[in-house]
This record gives C-alpha cells, structure tokens and sequence, in this order.
C-alpha cells in the first residue's frame, strides 16, 4: 500500500467521522481523559475506522492509535519492533477542535521494524495534505516541497509559556506560541512559517509523521539534553523539530538545562 493509499483513507475518515462534527459536538461527545485533555466522539470512531482501514488493506500490520494506547498502554511496545506498524492519530489538536478553531489534523506514520518509512497528514480545514516517503521527499497536495533557507537568528514556536519569548541572548528571534497541533505546527516547519518548534513530553503519534518529512528535508527531531535523534523508544525528555539537522542540534545546544 502506498502512503497515497493510506491518505485516501485518510480523508474519507476525516469526510465521514471528523469534519461533520466540526462545531456540532454535544457535551455528552467530549470527555477529558485528564483534567484539560479532551477526547470526542469523533476521536473515538476516526481511530476505530483507520485502524480497520488499514488492517483490511496491510493484512498483518499493526495499528497503534492515540486512543487505544490511552486505554493500553503495552501498545506501545510494537512501535519500533513490529515488521510494519501504523500509528496512528486520528485527531490532532483535539482541544482546538473542541473550542471551534480550525488547527486541527488527521495523521499516520509507517514504520517496518524500528524505520519510518512513509507518513501523510491532512489538514481538513484547510484542504492540504502532507505526504512523505523514504527517499522520495515531501509533497503537499501532490507538490514537491522545496526546504526553506533558515532564518538568522532562527524562529522558533512552542505552546509552553515559559519557553515563550526565550532568545538564548540574541542568538535565536524570541519564541512564538505554536498552534497546539503538531499536524499544523510541523507543516508551518516544513514549509518555512518557522524553523523549529520545541515541545515537552513527545509522544510518537504527534511526531513520527512530521519528523520522516523534516528528514526528507534535511531536518530532524532530536533530544534537547543531548542533541540525539528522537524515536519512538528514545524517551519523553523534550525534543527540537527543525528542518535543518545542524541548527536543530543548535537550538538543542542553547536551550538551558532545566529550562
């Protein structure tokens, strides 16, 4: 199956469970699996139809979603070791969804074995669709995406406010706030809205998509503390996504500890 394939599906999941629920969910279809972390309906039944979806068309593979591993988190032991892995988040930026705004995607992520392979997000709301393959590049509705040059000093955006307005002494632009949704804020990377973006406690359904597309730019996600690259049994310690390797690790270089 190839990751046009699985956009398709994609999109037809988006088409039926997400986008009709778009500013019409009832209080009855939103739960917080924390206090400030929502979860839809539309969360719920998008999962459950991408993970048949792509079982049906790669008989053998294993689907981790953003939900299920919620309900067992031992799923996530196949990332990384299963022969072919999907993961799987069927609604990014489900707080921005619940409160109307439009920053909202749909994103999966291909790994054989412990590589990333392919990847797509779609952004409903705004009709583009990211695809990535190992070795071919990054397109967005079926355009190659051509790396932006880096800025200098380099922009940054982040959600956590204390890392807001951060310019490690002139030596980067102060960092904006992000829009809370890793399938657009990597897109906003990809495509030179900003040069990177810092986030806390990654979790791989927000990030392995985005980081095979920095890749196939020269990009990629690495630890703060140490500069290594991030993946999917690399731990949750903070992490940088640029689409620069080199002024990745950079950033992760002037980034204080503790901060």
């Amino acid at each position: 199956m190839s990751v046009l394939d699985v956009l398709r599906l994609v999109r037809s999941v988006s088409r039926e469970y997400i986008e009709p629920r778009f500013r019409a969910l009832s209080t009855r279809e939103i739960h917080e699996k924390t206090p400030g972390d929502y979860v839809t309906i539309a969360d719920q039944q998008a999962e459950e139809a991408l993970a048949s979806g792509l079982r049906s068309i790669s008989p053998g593979a294993v689907v981790v979603g953003e939900e299920a591993v919620f309900s067992d988190p031992h799923q996530l032991d196949a990332i990384g070791k299963a022969a072919q892995c999907y993961v799987v988040d069927p609604l990014d930026g489900t707080n921005n969804f619940v409160h109307g705004c439009e920053d909202f995607a749909v994103m999966v992520a291909e790994l054989r074995g412990p590589e990333l392979v392919s990847s797509c997000i779609w952004q409903p709301r705004y009709g583009r669709a990211f695809t990535a393959e190992r070795g071919a590049g990054v397109s967005c509705n079926g355009v190659p995406v051509v790396a932006e040059p880096i800025r200098e000093p380099p922009l940054g955006a982040s959600s956590n406010r204390f890392w807001q307005g951060f310019d490690a002494d002139g030596q980067l632009a102060p960092v904006v706030h992000s829009t809370r949704a890793a399938g657009i804020d990597y897109p906003n990377v990809i495509t030179g809205v900003t040069d990177f973006i810092v986030f806390r406690f990654p979790k791989p359904w927000d990030h392995l998509p985005g980081q095979l597309m920095l890749q196939e730019l020269g990009g990629d996600v690495v630890h703060l503390d140490d500069g290594r690259s991030y993946g999917p049994t690399s731990g949750r310690g903070a992490i940088v996504s640029c689409r620069d390797a080199a002024t990745g690790r950079r950033v992760a270089s002037l980034w204080p500890s503790g901060y």
